[in-house]
């Protein structure tokens, strides 16, 4: 099973822009690049436990709520990356996209 480090980052930036901070204010008192935290944000680069753990802290939350449902092939990840692609697209393409879930459908 791996791990959905983009799910993971996007639920850290969410939780510390919540909060007013910086990502240059967060690798400060994480003690780490600007460009780490931006990588983990966008799910470029694994975190450690120990890290996450001290992100938690800092942004005052569970890490449980950073990781939970972080499970490549759980059925909300694969429902969240779909909607989150779709969102990306222009009318006529969501409308295409449409019209081949018909298609699938259909076979």
């Amino acid at each position: 099973m791996r791990v959905d480090y983009k799910l993971i980052g996007a639920r850290i930036k969410e939780q510390r822009k919540k909060y007013g901070i910086t990502q240059e204010v967060l690798a400060e008192m994480l003690e780490v690049s600007i460009g780490y935290v931006s990588q983990v944000e966008r799910g470029l680069t694994k975190i450690s436990l120990d890290l996450l753990s001290e992100i938690s802290t800092v942004l005052n939350c569970d890490v449980a709520s950073l990781i939970s449902e972080s499970a490549i092939n759980n059925d909300n990840y694969i429902e969240t990356e779909l909607v989150n692609e779709i969102k990306q697209l222009d009318s006529k393409k969501r409308k295409m996209v449409l019209d081949f879930i018909g298609l699938i459908k259909t076979w």
